[in-house]
Formats: C-alpha cells, structure tokens, sequence
C-alpha cells in the first residue's frame, strides 16, 4: 500500500487525502490547526463549472477561452482544459458528498456572473462556498479515517523535506507540543499549504499561509514559478486586523463602482469599460480603483433587502459586524489588497514538483492562472489538483528504498535546541513587520525598476539582520526558525518582477507598460549557492 504525506488540510489537501484512499493508498494529513481553521473557509465567491444546466451560449470551450484568455496567455492549454473539462465532475461530486449549492425556486442551479467570463457559471452556496465545500470534505474524510484509510495528525508545522539524489523521502514535522522535530516517512509528500501572505502582512488571506514551506523547499532545490503574479482583490474592508473580502458575487449580482466629485456618484468602471466595466478582471479593476485618487465605494443597496439578504447574507454580516455598514442602506467603502498568489512551485501536468515524489497542490502549486486567476477558478484548481496528484500517485510504485534521516533531524532539532539559548537584539516580529512593509509598497499593483530594485535590497539587508536572529520568546519557536525561509521566498518574488520587463496580467510596471511577445512564457527561479537565478521557461509552450 502506498503511503502518501499531504501537508496542509484544506480544501486542496483534503481533496488529495480522498482520492488517494478511494484508490487504496493510506494518507497521513497534517497541519497546525484543523481543516475548519483552513483558508479555504474563506472562499466565498464560488466555483465556475460549466455543466448541463448551462447559460445559453456558454460551453467548455468558453471556459477554457476565458481562463486562458484571463491569465494572460501564460496558463498551458492542456493544463487548462483538463481543469475545466472536469469542472462538471467536480461540482456533481461535491453534491453528492453534501455540498449544498442554491437553486431557484424551481431547483435549478443558481449561477453568477463572475469577472473575466463570458457567461454566468459561477455556482455558489450564498457566499460561503468554501466553508460549505469544507464541511462536505471533512465528513468524507472522517469516513476514511474510521476505514484506517486516512490518518490526521493536527499541531504540526513543515520544517523541512527529506530530500536524496533529487528525490523526496519524506519530511521533517515540528510539533508544537513537545517542540521537537520528528522525521515522516512516506512514498510520496505532497504540499498544500496555500499562498504567501505573510510576505504581505494584512491581506484578505489567513496569516497560517505564511510562504515558509515553498521558501524552505526553494532553498533545498525546487523551482518556483510566476512568483510576480500577485491578485490584488479590488474590493476589501479596512479592518483592524485584515482586511475583510468584499467577495466579487457583490459585483457578479450587480454591485457598481462609484467614487464622488464634486458632490456627484462617477462610475468610473461603467464609464471606461462600458455596462460590464465592474466585471472587468481583478487585475483591471484594481489598477482602476489605485490610479482614481478618491475614496471608492461598492453600492449594493438598489438590489433590494431581500436580494441582498437571499444571495450576500455574509457580505451584510460582515459589513455590519466589522464597520457598522448596513449594505441594504449605504455604500461600503471599498480598497484593493494582496488575496491570490498564481506563483508558487512549479509543478509539471501531474502536480510532481522539479524533486521527485514531491507534489504540490492548490494555491501553493503555480500551474492553471497563468498572469491572473478568474475568480471561481481557485476552489475548482483546489479540487482538481488534489484529484491529479492522488491519480498519479496511484500509478507509482512503492518507495523499495527509504534512506535513513535521522541524523539530519538530530542536527536540526541542535540548531533549534541552540536557538532558544540565545536572545535576539531584533524581534523577529519586528522584521516580519518591515518585510509586509517592503513588500506592500514596492510589489504593489504598480511596479517599476526603482521600486523593485529598492525592495531587493530591503530584503537583503534583512537577510544579514536574520543571521543573528536566534530567539524571540514572546512568540512561537516555529515563527522565529520561519523567517529566514520567508525573508527568501520574499527576495525571489521581487528578482522575478524585476527580470520580467513587461506589464502582464497581475504584473504592471509603469516602465514597461506593455506587455511582450519575448516574455510570452512564465518565469522560473532556482536557488543554488546564494544566488537567485532567474530565466523564462524555454520548453514551455502555449499548449503545454
């Protein structure tokens, strides 16, 4: 029997976790928290699917137009069509594992006009899909779990993989109780740990994705891929904490864009783009809502309280609970913020990693968006990935030889034993505070040369201070050993910005602001000795 180490138990890990037990295979899923506390909850929007209950007009094919078109040419047509060929598959499999979708009075499926796409097919639970798909997923899994089929092991953090001759063994997992590392053995690991947010500070995201595992793995040899594609969502709620999702079904159901001049509403989104200007792409949108120079507001409130009430129920809530925003009555104010990273590890079309039996699933695997998700493209990636790594991994044989790690773990756990003698003269709160700070305002939605030149060497600056870095006690041991693997991944996502000399999708730079046939490929970063290495992918092409 194959056994199968998925870290990372959301939407994406838990996916795997199944598909890999209703192939036979034991999976092991851990994470610090439970599946309930996972970023997936979050999703609100929805997921596109083209099925037989279709808008006229609309087809596969459209879809497939829309994600290719959307991400800028840079998403591979086989990858792509793949996705959404099994689109219907995925939202009937959801259905009949509980996944409660809405329907029209007379139990035909609702589905939402969602930015970047032709035609409405976005199903959706209200605007809570994430959470009901969650809820749906963790029932399955627990099924499995009585079965012996799937094992959950919760309170453990990826400190590092296993890694011989190019191949994945396993991984090294810190637990937090006893704050001791352990090795994992497996035939297969495969990384669901979501984005970057940390690299950001405040976005729309969960501060768990923090970026570690993809910058320790990048460290010990795997390439990453598209790292400049960040999604600015244009639509979130300044809160003192994060900043709240203000999800684009309030647009999908008809929401407008205004700023005020003058004591008058101008639509600006209506008035360059035409009637669906506020369904422009999120990169559009928010490029739009920064260069205005006013406060925006998103109105909802000509819907109708029962509407609102019917299809935004959790964006009313949140609005109320967060600001005291009664959307049934007045505008919300609205601001773009970091929310999707297309970058990531760079995986082949069997989600395996440049490692051998290393996989990488969902947010944290750059292959389906290209330049730019359409949004109710992610929780479809999510599920579908997880379903191409287990396939694939059903196919592979059994590890015959599994090489002994233990004195590799006995050094780690020294280093960590080490670290917590010393006190440090830089909180590494502190730096990870500079860090959001360099990151938000020199890879924002606007990019050039200076600011990307700035920001690496910001971060380098970082990188000697992180040298001293030993112990922080006021927070986690797992926070204080992450920052230098952060602090990396942060350094490689600006060199591939820089080295990218055009304006595509989510990249914009006011110095290259068109976009090039010489940089029509996505853009791959090695680690070897210090150097960040950065190049197109020459043997990628458009039908990849």
């Amino acid at each position: 029997m194959q056994d199968v180490l998925i870290i990372g138990s959301g939407i994406s890990g838990m996916s795997c976790a199944i598909r890999c037990a209703e192939h036979g295979m034991h999976a092991t899923l851990v994470s610090p928290l439970p599946s309930e506390r996972a970023q997936s909850v979050m999703a609100a929007g929805g997921i596109n699917a083209v099925t037989l209950e279709h808008e006229g007009g609309d087809s596969v094919v459209g879809h497939i137009e829309d994600t290719l078109r959307g991400g800028a040419w840079l998403g591979g047509k086989n990858a792509v069509a793949g996705l959404c060929e099994h689109a219907e598959d995925i939202v009937r499999y959801l259905e009949k594992i509980g996944t409660v979708f809405s329907v029209d009075e007379n139990g035909r499926p609702l589905m939402r006009a969602f930015g970047g796409q032709t035609h409405k097919r976005t199903h959706y639970c209200g605007s809570s899909t994430g959470k009901q798909i969650v809820s749906a997923l963790v029932m399955e899994a627990r099924r499995y779990e009585a079965a012996g089929l799937i094992d959950r092991r919760l309170g453990q953090h990826f400190h590092s993989a296993l890694i011989e001759d190019g191949v994945c063994y396993g991984a090294l997992m810190f637990d937090e109780g006893s704050e001791q590392l352990a090795p994992t053995y497996a035939d297969a690991v495969v990384m669901a740990v979501g984005g970057q947010n940390a690299l950001f500070g405040k976005t729309t995201g969960s501060a768990l994705c923090d970026g570690y595992a993809v910058g320790r793995l990048f460290a010990q040899g795997a390439v990453l891929k598209n790292l400049e594609f960040v999604q600015y969502h244009p639509t979130t709620l300044e809160t003192s904490q994060k900043r709240m999702l203000v999800s684009e079904a309030a647009r999908g159901e008809g929401g407008r864009l205004f700023y005020r001049k003058d004591g008058e509403r101008v639509y600006f989104m209506e008035d360059k783009y035409g009637r669906n200007g506020n369904l422009m792409t999120r990169d559009v949108v928010s490029r739009e809502i920064d260069a205005c120079g006013h406060e925006v507001f998103l109105d909802v409130s000509f819907l109708g309280e029962q509407t609102i009430d019917q299809r935004l129920p959790e964006v009313r809530d949140l609005c109320q609970k967060y600001r005291g925003i009664d959307i049934a009555r007045e505008p919300i104010p609205v601001a773009p913020s970091v929310h999707f990273f297309m970058g990531g590890l760079a995986v082949h079309l069997n989600h395996e990693t440049s490692i051998r039996r290393l996989y990488a699933v969902g947010e944290c695997a750059s292959m389906y968006h290209g330049a730019n998700r359409l949004g109710g493209n992610s929780l479809l990636a999510a599920l579908y990935s997880g379903w191409v790594a287990a396939d694939d991994m059903a196919q592979a044989a059994s590890v015959t030889r599994r090489p002994n790690f233990g004195t590799t773990a006995w050094q780690e756990q020294r280093q960590l034993d080490a670290m917590r003698d010393t006190r440090s003269p830089y909180p590494v709160m502190y730096t990870r505070d500079m860090l959001a700070d360099t990151m938000r305002t020199q890879l924002g939605i606007v990019r050039n040369a200076d600011k990307l030149n700035a920001g690496i060497a910001s971060i380098e600056h970082d990188l000697e201070i992180a040298k001293q870095l030993r112990y922080d006690p006021s927070v986690s041991t797992y926070t204080n050993y992450s920052i230098t693997a952060i602090l990396s991944l942060a350094r490689a996502a600006l060199s591939c910005a820089l080295a990218r000399k055009e304006s595509r999708g989510a990249h914009f730079r006011s110095d290259y602001p068109q976009s090039s046939n010489e940089f029509c490929a996505p853009t791959l970063i090695s680690y070897n000795d210090g150097n960040y290495e950065v190049r197109l992918d020459e043997g990628w092409t458009y039908e990849s």
